[in-house]
C-alpha cells in the first residue's frame, strides 16, 4: 500500500514540474513578443520622428529660396517698369505738342454773320418775353461764344451792326473803329420791325 502512494506522489510532482515548465515557457513566449512588439514601436517612432524632421527641414530650406528668388524679380520687374516708365512719357509729351499744335491750327474763329445772328437771336428772345431792352457788351459775348480766342474785332463790328434806330451806347470806346472789351450797347426790343433803320444810317 505504502508504494502505491509514493508512485503516485511522484506522478503528481512531475505533472506539476511540466505545467510549472509549460507556464514558465509561455510566460518567456509572451516577454519575447511583447518585446518584439516594443522595439517594432520603437522604430517605428524613429522612423516617423525621423522623416518629420526631414520634411521640417525641407519646408525650412524652401521658403528661404523661394524668399531670395522673389527678391530678385521684384527688382527686375521694378527696374523693367521704370526704365519703360522714363522712356513713354518723352512719346507722350510730344504726341500731346503735336496735338496742342493741330487744335490751335483747326481753331477756326466765328465770322461776323454768326455774331449777328446770335444778337438778333437774343433780341428776339427778350422780345418773346416782353422785355423792353437788353444790354450786350462785347467782352462778354466774346467769352460766351469763344472763350479763349482772340476775335474781339469781329464780335465788335456785328454789335455794332446789330444797332438800330432807337440804340444806344452803354459803353462807348474812344477808339475810332470801336474795338474794345469795354464796348456795351443797349437793344430796345419792343419793337424788331425790319423798317427800322439801322443806327449808324440815320
Amino acid at each position: 500500500m505504502p508504494a502505491k502512494k509514493t508512485v503516485k506522489a511522484t506522478d503528481a510532482a512531475e505533472t506539476e514540474v511540466k505545467t510549472v515548465k509549460k507556464a514558465a515557457k509561455t510566460t518567456a513566449k509572451k516577454t519575447a513578443e511583447e518585446t518584439a512588439e516594443t522595439t517594432t514601436v520603437k522604430k517605428a517612432a524613429a522612423k516617423k520622428t525621423a522623416t518629420v524632421k526631414k520634411t521640417a527641414a525641407k519646408k525650412a530650406e524652401a521658403p528661404a529660396a523661394e524668399e531670395k528668388a522673389p527678391a530678385k524679380k521684384t527688382v527686375k520687374k521694378t527696374a523693367a517698369k521704370k526704365s519703360t516708365e522714363e522712356k513713354a512719357p518723352a512719346k507722350k509729351t510730344t504726341k500731346k505738342t503735336a496735338k496742342k499744335a493741330e487744335e490751335k491750327v483747326e481753331v477756326v474763329k466765328r465770322t461776323v454773320k454768326d455774331y449777328e445772328d446770335i444778337i438778333n437771336w437774343k433780341k428776339g428772345e427778350a422780345h418773346a418775353m416782353d422785355w423792353l431792352y437788353i444790354e450786350i457788351n462785347a467782352g462778354d459775348l466774346l467769352t460766351e461764344v469763344e472763350a479763349g480766342v482772340d476775335n474781339l474785332a469781329t464780335t465788335c463790328n456785328a454789335i455794332l451792326n446789330c444797332m438800330l434806330e432807337g440804340d444806344g451806347f452803354i459803353v462807348e470806346p474812344a477808339e475810332e473803329n470801336k474795338v474794345s472789351d469795354t464796348l456795351t450797347v443797349r437793344y430796345y426790343c419792343d419793337n424788331l420791325s425790319e423798317t427800322r433803320k439801322k443806327y449808324f444810317d440815320r
